[in-house]
């Protein structure tokens, strides 16, 4: 079969395509997927630049989203039968094969049947992004109808994910773009208030929609100083919550303690780094609630960029450069 390998660590040129041979089962509880999309995130360029997890195991196949049809089940395999098809979040952190390739392979509780509206190609764009989304939103800050949220990024991968979610939940949405475009999706998606942060202060566009108070959460997918900046655009006794490793100084902490602050983090690879089985059981479940509402409409993912297998480090590319809308993905056609 095909993949694309990480020889080492590096530029995008170290994704290089290869030959192996198709996986075999590594238990009686594992499926084998025929793989039709593997879901691009910033995640990938990251483990591709630093293999923070497993460095010492190179060489490795990166990609933590697919979607694909059951090929082969374990002889213990209750799930799923060979024809289903299925969307999930495993591997590609250098624990086990990811999904840049032609086939992989996972027990069989941590994927979930996909959308039933959705093209495979589609489901694979959603798993990480759906999962992060809902622990940021449901699981840390417990976003209630009727509070206020900022979502920085709003119509990148997760942003535009939690939008629909914040959305769903009811709350009042503010967001960060940084054009027009990015505007209208986020806008049609359910946001309210909108925040050019390349031409306007979000601090200050902030605290002007809530009459001086701030939000009563802030979801920070930028980190640096647009995390820290937003300590201000908190309520007192607000939440943020971050995505990224956010070194905090005396100074930066001694504000969030006098505004009340409670600082929360989420990375929802921490079950798979961790291997906990039960949390990771837990997050399926997550991609089955989040089917249910993509097919009631509720819930939709934007894939922006469809490119072949062997363009990964193309993909990567792009993924580096900024500004991309929704989801990029590699196909197996």
């Amino acid at each position: 079969m095909k993949i694309i390998s990480m020889t080492a660590a590096g530029g995008p040129d170290v994704l290089q395509l290869r030959e192996i041979p198709k996986p075999e089962l590594p238990s009686p509880h594992h499926v084998r997927i025929k793989l039709a999309a593997a879901g691009i995130n910033p995640l990938d360029t990251k483990l591709r630049t630093k293999p923070a997890y497993y460095p010492d195991k190179l060489p490795a196949i990166l990609g933590c989203d697919g979607a694909g049809v059951v090929e082969e089940i374990g002889s213990a395999v209750m799930r799923f039968k060979v024809g289903d098809g299925v969307y999930f979040c495993n591997g590609g952190i250098g624990d086990e094969p990811g999904c840049y390739a032609e086939y992989t392979t996972l027990h069989e509780e941590y994927c979930a049947a996909q959308p039933a509206n959705l093209s495979l190609q589609e489901s694979a764009a959603l798993p990480l992004v759906l999962i992060t989304a809902w622990e940021a939103l449901v699981e840390r800050v417990n976003l209630q109808a009727g509070q206020s949220i900022l979502i920085h990024a709003a119509a990148g991968g997760v942003g535009h994910i939690a939008v629909q979610l914040a959305h769903h939940l009811g709350a009042r949405i503010a967001v960060t773009v940084g054009d027009e475009k990015k505007a209208g999706l986020v806008q049609g998606l359910g946001a309210e208030k909108i925040i050019n942060y390349r031409k306007q202060d979000f601090v200050q566009e902030v605290l002007n929609w809530t009459v001086s108070t701030g939000v009563d959460v802030v979801f920070d997918t930028v980190g640096g100083d647009t995390f820290l900046r937003s300590f201000n655009a908190a309520r007192v006794g607000g939440k943020v919550v971050s995505l990224l490793s956010t070194p905090l100084s005396l100074a930066d902490t001694q504000l969030a303690r006098f505004r009340n602050l409670s600082l929360c983090y989420e990375l929802m690879l921490a079950p798979q780094v961790l291997k906990l089985h039960d949390e990771r059981i837990r997050q399926r479940k997550i991609l089955e609630q989040g089917a249910q509402w993509v097919e009631a409409g509720k819930l939709g993912v934007l894939v922006s960029h469809k490119l072949p297998l062997e363009s990964a480090a193309e993909a990567h590319r792009l993924i580096e450069q900024g500004g991309v809308i929704g989801k990029v993905i590699l196909t197996m056609d």
